[in-house]
């Protein structure tokens, strides 16, 4: 049986959490793994966490570093009509395979993503959450951490992601809004780690990802942002 979802699974020296992420897509499959593959593209050159993938099953492969880069790269190697891409600190509902693919029986929605919660008590989360999911719903924008999902056609013609240094979702979206074409959100939301918001700060980290979103729709370079990135 030919799968009818890809799961691709950018890495970088993600060794400590790789084979439980798997296990936690495979939650998600809920009886539908023949309709299902998942594919890890590592970009660290000494391919540290396809080392440590326990799964015999997993797609393993080897990449220059660069989410869009590695994501591409995954790309190329599914062989499902849906690819969902997927953070390795990211956690799908259950049953998130059924509602993706629901949601790709309409002929009209190429593409989607979740709604977002983040893996933390602090009720400064919860503001962000909502301030998350009610950005990416009036802009149809969604970000990578809400797992996005493309119909592979169309991904395929747009081109997949541009390799460049940030804001390779927004871009992809944004080329997809361009064209007209319609996205559709999940309500049921993913679990993303906050460990991004705890090691830099959670006020610092929403500022600055707010302005780095600004310069990019403005017309700032990727590359100048990830200048911006280490700086602001």
């Amino acid at each position: 049986m030919s799968p009818l979802i890809s799961v691709i699974i950018p890495v970088y020296c993600e060794g400590n959490r790789i084979n439980l992420a798997i296990d936690r897509v495979k939650l998600s499959v809920s009886g539908m793994m023949s309709a299902a593959e998942i594919i890890v593209v590592d970009g660290d050159p000494g391919k540290s966490t396809l080392k440590v993938i326990n799964d015999p099953d997993i797609i393993k492969k080897a990449s220059v570093a660069g989410r869009g880069v590695q994501m591409n790269h995954g790309a190329r190697a599914a062989t499902a009509d849906v690819l969902l891409f997927l953070h390795a600190d990211t956690i799908l509902p259950a049953n998130a395979f059924s509602k993706v693919l629901d949601v790709c029986r309409d002929k009209e929605i190429v593409a989607g993503a979740f709604d977002l919660v983040i893996d933390a008590p602090h009720p400064g989360f919860r503001l962000i959450e909502k301030s998350a999911t009610l950005r990416s719903r009036i802009t149809r924008i969604p970000f990578g951490d809400q797992a996005i999902f493309i119909k592979a056609d169309c991904f395929r013609k747009l081109g997949g992601y541009k390799p460049i240094a940030l804001m390779e979702d927004v871009d992809i979206m944004l080329r997809i809004r361009q064209r007209g074409y319609r996205i559709r959100f999940i309500s049921d939301p993913v679990l993303t780690s906050a460990r991004r918001w705890k090691k830099e700060g959670m006020i610092y980290t929403t500022i600055r990802n707010w302005i780095l979103q600004l310069l990019f729709y403005i017309g700032v370079s990727p590359e100048k942002l990830k200048n911006y990135y280490h700086s602001l």
